[in-house]
């Protein structure tokens, strides 16, 4: 069985407040909408960017307009109380950024909520069919009309193909596993976003994510925002917000950060807000709908390869192209006998290598290289410190010690040798590694490769026979026998 990461307790020194009981396109137009609406705000937009404003009559019947209906102080402690405030609140039509825009809302400030639309292939074959944002629009519409707060919809396509999915095609070309929801994060939400409402003028762009920044007081401007993690662990966002700039996160507040999941669905619940009862969304954030793997084909297309056992060089089946599968992948091999891992890739020779003893003692690995660091308090940890580590989204953490190389590729950028204090057979190139000191996100980076050799181990019949340039002269697969 798959070990799981470690879930350590962390030393948390400045307890959170805890609440009181419970490709080129040419960009589509926005169809509910006049040219005069559209000049209106053309002013505040980026280059490409345009902000527009959404039909006032929902689909959707909004909740009373008389407000919550009871005290929300006690679940204020993440939205800046006490101070009259311009915040830009991202909201999606789902339960977390509709709770938010209330709480902020409850709080006093002056809200205008946002709806990214960053659908970004409208040729695609499934668009209109697959895609979710008209109904998120609708549920979004709801919300906000429940407590007169303006909405407006952003279009960021451009700006989501040329920073987030032309580089997601890229790196699984290149074999590795890239993080759309980080992408995301730092150039489009936190990025083309803030770029194009910087004219408004709001003191803070807000959304639904479970995390919590500190920043420093009023009097104190120049001061240091610090990330730090959310009271609900399961929930924590922090890995996903690693990679912002402190200029970034200077910007923004996560009313939510305070709270645990299932008291803002009893919130939602007690708000009677349209969308209360809607399942979270799940998967990569810009697929909507559609599978990954028609992403994939569609975008980069397949060719077909071998799959060959990492311990013996036997060929054992056909694969659609390697970049359909990732490090510590199971499923979609389709091959008997398993369960099947894939432990490695031949991206020049289009060769996928699987084992089923991915878990064994002697083939775990604990160090890595991390590049493209981030700090949000422009520096990093000393060689050598104690610290915390996440390599994926998940609630638990490695305790970790750090080391600073130079970099073999680029001399002027420091790499990271990081060692966990356990194993972890899931590293794989293009994923992010979070690094946190008690409660405090410091920062991130991109994990390389391994840095101790450690990957692996491929026999050399496997390598060799994966450099054959006529596959065919391998037979036929070897036959499976059952474990």
């Amino acid at each position: 069985m798959r070990r799981a990461m470690t879930a350590l307790a962390l030393p948390f020194s400045h307890p959170l407040p805890k609440p009181i009981p419970q490709l080129k396109r040419k960009l589509l137009p926005f169809p509910f909408l006049s040219h005069h609406l559209f000049s209106r705000f053309r002013g505040f937009s980026s280059s490409s960017a345009t902000l527009l404003t959404t039909p006032t009559t929902p689909c959707l019947s909004p909740p009373p307009k008389n407000g919550a209906g009871f005290d929300l102080e006690p679940y204020l402690a993440c939205s800046m109380p006490g101070r009259r405030l311009k915040v830009a609140v991202l909201i999606s039509g789902g339960v977390d950024s509709s709770v938010a825009l209330r709480l902020l809302h409850a709080a006093g400030h002056k809200c205008t909520a946002f709806y990214l639309k960053i659908w970004f292939q409208e040729d695609f074959e499934n668009f209109w069919s697959e895609c979710p944002w008209d109904e998120d629009l609708k549920y979004a519409t709801a919300v906000c009309d429940s407590i007169d707060v303006p909405l407006e919809v952003v279009h960021l396509s451009d700006e989501y193909w040329n920073n987030v999915v032309s580089h997601i095609i890229n790196e699984y070309r290149c074999g590795r596993t890239p993080n759309p929801d980080v992408l995301c994060n730092t150039r489009i939400k936190f990025g083309a976003f803030l770029q194009a409402v910087q004219k408004m003028e709001f003191d803070y762009i807000a959304s639904g994510h479970y995390a919590h920044v500190v920043h420093s007081s009023p009097e104190n401007p120049s001061g240091l925002s610090m990330l730090k993690l959310s009271r609900d662990m399961v929930k924590d966002q922090t890995y996903f917000l690693s990679h912002l700039s402190q200029s970034q996160l200077k910007r923004l507040l996560f009313p939510l950060g305070c709270m645990q999941k299932d008291e803002v669905r009893s919130l939602a619940t007690r708000m009677d807000l349209p969308n209360k009862a809607r399942k979270d969304s799940q998967g990569i954030c810009f697929l909507g709908k559609v599978k990954f793997s028609e992403f994939v084909e569609k975008h980069i297309g397949e060719r077909e390869g071998v799959i060959l056992e990492a311990e013996t060089g036997d060929y054992l089946g056909n694969h659609r192209g390697f970049w359909f599968y990732t490090i510590g992948q199971r499923q979609g091999l389709r091959l008997p006998g398993g369960p099947w891992y894939v432990v490695g890739k031949d991206t020049y020779h289009n060769v996928v290598f699987v084992s089923r003893k991915y878990f064994s003692v002697d083939k775990r690995r604990r160090t890595f290289c991390v590049g493209s660091l981030t700090w949000f308090n422009s520096f990093c940890p000393a060689d050598d410190e104690q610290i915390h580590c996440k390599v994926r989204h998940s609630p638990g953490f490695y305790e970790c010690s750090i080391k600073h190389e130079p970099s073999k590729d680029d001399k002027n950028e420091d790499c990271l040798v990081v060692h966990l204090n356990e194993d972890d057979q899931g590293l794989a190139a293009g994923q992010f590694a979070a690094f946190y000191r008690g409660d405090t996100c410091l920062g991130s980076g991109i994990i390389s490769n391994t840095s101790d050799g450690k990957t692996f181990p491929i026999c050399s019949r496997a390598l060799e026979l994966a450099k054959l340039e006529d596959k065919s002269k391998l037979g036929k697969p070897v036959r499976i026998i059952n474990l």
